[in-house]
């Protein structure tokens, strides 16, 4: 029986370069989708999936992170002055989605790097890591799709999708050794190939149940030119020394909020949702 996951990784020491100048002071994490940061969105997602601690790597300029998952009194205590209740609750919800740990990335070194420095509050216990630009609007949570995969195989979990051919080069992509409807066992990782060279039309998307294997793997991997460790080596590693990996294509619609279309296309969703939204985006849309 596979060891249940109770922990998860959001590496969130970027500078969100494309986002600038608002992430000149503002974590990218914290942009919205309407009345709620992209990283809330990603936490919620992980305790729907059951994971009971929330590991976030941090960097300089992350602070507003941590004071958004953190007990806030002076905001508490003017909503009950003002008897604003629902707000209240809403508010006092956020702390209390999981257990939050923070763990600072001196130096921003590669997706690889950042998840080493969780290693010792992981420990020998498979985990989950979630990157902030991924949101995925689905009737089961995309992270709960990865871990029954993993209760069904015991290896290391890659989320997935497919990608049109002009946008592969972007991606990490998978090879694949075989195919079970949804369910790859995955040969090979590739990063970021011409699309003639791709061997696969399954890009990588950051979403990822890893087995605590993966540590020693990445602990041994070479940087790159620029010095980082990143994760796709560890698996290539992994890979190599024998080890089975999965990769899940997940049902759901995904929005890449790492860029402006991307965040705007998910606002755009997720107002379409409520009735009150909808009717107005409608209106606007209409004017155009």
């Amino acid at each position: 029986m596979s060891q249940k996951i109770r922990k998860a990784v959001f590496p969130a020491a970027g500078f969100g370069t494309r986002f600038l100048p608002v992430t000149k002071a503002l974590p990218k994490e914290m942009l919205p989708i309407l009345d709620k940061p992209v990283i809330q969105y990603l936490v919620e997602e992980a305790v729907a999936s059951g994971i009971e601690e929330i590991i976030i790597i941090t960097g300089r300029g992350k602070r507003a992170i941590e004071d958004h998952f953190d007990h806030s009194f002076e905001l508490e205590h003017n909503l009950v002055e003002k008897e604003k209740h629902d707000l209240l609750k809403l508010v006092q919800d956020i702390e209390k989605l999981a257990k939050f740990i923070y763990v600072r990335q001196a130096q921003p070194l590669g997706d690889g790097h950042a998840i080493l420095c969780a290693r010792e509050i992981v420990g020998d216990e498979p985990f989950a890591v979630l990157f902030g630009d991924d949101i995925i609007d689905s009737k089961t949570p995309a992270l709960a799709q990865l871990i029954e995969v993993y209760n069904k195989t015991g290896t290391s979990v890659i989320c997935t999708e497919k990608v049109a051919k002009e946008n592969i080069s972007s991606y990490g992509v998978i090879d694949p050794l075989s195919q079970n409807g949804r369910i790859i066992e995955v040969r090979g990782l590739v990063e970021k190939p011409k699309a003639e060279d791709a061997p696969s039309d399954y890009g990588i998307v950051g979403k990822y149940i890893c087995t605590p294997d993966i540590f020693k793997f990445l602990e041994n991997s070479t940087p790159s030119s620029q010095g980082e460790i990143k994760l796709i080596d560890g698996f290539r590693a992994m890979l190599a020394a024998g080890q089975k990996i999965h990769a899940l294509e997940v049902e759901g619609t995904r929005y890449d909020t790492g860029n402006k279309w991307g965040l705007l296309q998910a606002n755009i969703a997720y107002a379409m949702k409520d009735p009150e939204l909808r009717a107005k985006v409608k209106s606007m849309c209409e004017g155009f």
